[in-house]
């Protein structure tokens, strides 16, 4: 699995990002290339501004963390097709450039704080977490949906 924190792994996330157009066509799924970007985004989102989701109950984050985290962070790559959190669909159009734009500079924020920033850090749905497990998360994410639109 690539390294988010790695300088050279992040950049061939941006790289094959900027190899999408707005007329990519997913190769499974339901979205458009825009609604993926901004799909991507959320994960981001939770980390850098939560104020835009709604944190988890009680009783939904002891079943995020007993039933759904060790998938998310597991190194195991996610199959086509796998059902999605709420907060993660994307029903509306987006502004492809926009959510672009954000997209890769989130990866670079990400990037830039480090492995050390993520170390111990509580994720809204998953508790603490450490280091590897949050690459792990955007990874395996950012793979998953760069391959559905085959770059």
């Amino acid at each position: 699995m690539q390294n988010v924190f790695d300088a050279k792994d992040a950049q061939n996330y941006i790289d094959r990002i900027n190899n999408l157009t707005s007329e990519t066509q997913r190769k499974w799924g339901k979205m458009s290339v825009d609604q993926m970007l901004s799909h991507c985004n959320v994960s981001y989102e939770l980390v850098y501004e939560p104020e835009k989701h709604k944190k988890p109950g009680g009783i939904a984050k002891f079943i995020l963390k007993k039933f759904v985290k060790p998938k998310v962070i597991s190194d195991k790559s996610y199959p086509k097709n796998s059902p999605t959190g709420p907060q993660f669909v994307i029903k509306e159009c987006k502004n492809f450039d926009e959510e672009k734009k954000r997209l890769i500079g989130f990866i670079q924020k990400t990037q830039q704080l480090g492995f050390e920033a993520f170390e111990g850090k509580e994720s809204a749905s998953f508790g603490i977490l450490k280091s590897h497990e949050w690459n792990n998360m955007f990874a395996k994410h950012l793979n998953h949906h760069l391959e559905q639109f085959g770059v």
